[in-house]
């Protein structure tokens, strides 16, 4: 029996991995949860898995979840120092990290300096500290486990094989829902259209991210950290069917790639039960109802977000947390009406084009370039017109 504590259980990777362990009573437990806005949810799932801790990120919302949750036996705390007591849950073996955006950074490092297995979620969490957080996954002797589907795919096609004989990683994209229309059109496309990924079914920033390809720009930074690459050495592959989930090449010029139907629950699984696998209901992929599998160049004129990751990464220390806080307030933006699709890269360049890099050494520094970040894109968004 495996205890768990889920950071960001009413998101759609915390959803998920709440559907496997109700698969599997006998092999995971629910011993604290963490939740953002979503109380009803959040009140529901605290019933059903009973855990121990149940936190808030707002500490005025705790009232009404003691309201909705009252007569069980559950601490209900709030704030940060409530997600910090969830991530750092005396019972809890493993810490699935899953609060989107940087807000994830605390309570992550928390679980790691409490000596928690990090089944991660939180791409940001490595794309803005990822220096420091590997020290720290070193320094506590943690295992740290990818959940994202590319990076679970890396994982499971480098597994028994020397990191010296690895000669490139390709991360797959599926291009989003804008894969084939011309950049001319971009401005014209609304939030509607943005949500409507064509494969996965991702919560509301995410998705965003993959339309405008700055997911896979963090993708990059992240696999940069989690499997010690040189940036020329991780490449990018647009593959439309989302089959492929990426692929490990070798020296020898063998490559190795992870094939599935595009589910989060097969990360989710994988990397709660490492070594071994579980059931997940997923569908099993049958190849042969695909007419064919296509692999294609990013286009980083339409796309410009993944060419400002690369930027972000080449430029080091600072920026890429800036790039990520001024990603997070412009697709925020976007979202509520404010701003159109295209500016969304521009609120990024603009914010990025304003700072300048400087060493990151502690967790609060990167907070503090983090804040910045925001401050700044807030501002180049005000005086944006849509």
């Amino acid at each position: 029996m495996k205890h768990l504590s889920i950071l960001g259980s009413t998101g759609s990777i915390g959803v998920s991995t709440l559907e496997i362990v109700t698969a599997h009573p006998d092999r995971f437990r629910v011993v604290a949860m963490t939740a953002g806005r979503n109380l009803e949810l959040f009140s529901r799932q605290i019933r059903q898995f009973a855990p121990r801790v149940a936190a808030v990120a707002s500490q005025a919302d705790v009232p009404r979840l003691k309201e909705l949750c009252s007569g069980l036996d559950v601490e209900i705390l709030g704030g940060i120092e409530g997600l910090i007591a969830a991530a750092t849950a005396d019972e809890a073996e493993m810490v699935v990290a899953a609060i989107v955006g940087a807000a994830g950074l605390v309570p992550t490092a928390a679980a790691i300096r409490a000596r928690k297995d990090i089944a991660l979620a939180n791409k940001e969490t490595l794309v803005t500290a990822g220096h420091l957080f590997m020290k720290m996954v070193a320094e506590y002797g943690v295992r740290l486990f990818p959940v994202d589907s590319e990076h679970s795919a890396v994982f499971q096609s480098i597994e028994g094989h020397r990191s010296e004989d690895i000669g490139r990683i390709i991360l797959t994209a599926s291009g989003g829902p804008f894969l084939n229309m011309p950049a001319d059109q971009l401005g014209r496309v609304t939030v509607a259209d943005a949500l409507n990924h064509p494969n996965w079914s991702m919560g509301r920033k995410i998705t965003i991210d993959s339309a405008t390809m700055m997911n896979k720009g963090l993708e990059v930074l992240e696999a940069r950290w989690l499997f010690d690459a040189p940036v020329d050495k991780i490449a990018v592959n647009i593959h439309p069917q989302s089959i492929i989930h990426s692929m490990v090449e070798y020296i020898d010029g063998c490559v190795i790639a992870q094939l599935g139907t595009p589910d989060m629950k097969a990360p989710i699984a994988y990397a709660l039960s490492h070594p071994e696998r579980v059931f997940t209901g997923v569908k099993p992929l049958d190849l042969t109802t695909f007419s064919g599998l296509t692999f294609l160049n990013p286009d980083l004129e339409k796309f410009p977000c993944l060419g400002l990751a690369y930027a972000a990464i080449k430029a080091g220390e600072s920026m890429p947390a800036v790039m990520n806080a001024a990603n997070e307030i412009a697709v925020e933006a976007f979202l509520d009406g404010r701003i159109g699709f295209v500016q969304i890269a521009q609120v990024v360049e603009a914010t990025m084009n304003a700072h300048d890099a400087h060493d990151l050494k502690s967790i609060e520094e990167v907070l503090l370039a983090d804040r910045w970040g925001r401050d700044t894109a807030r501002n180049i968004c005000q005086g944006m017109v849509h």
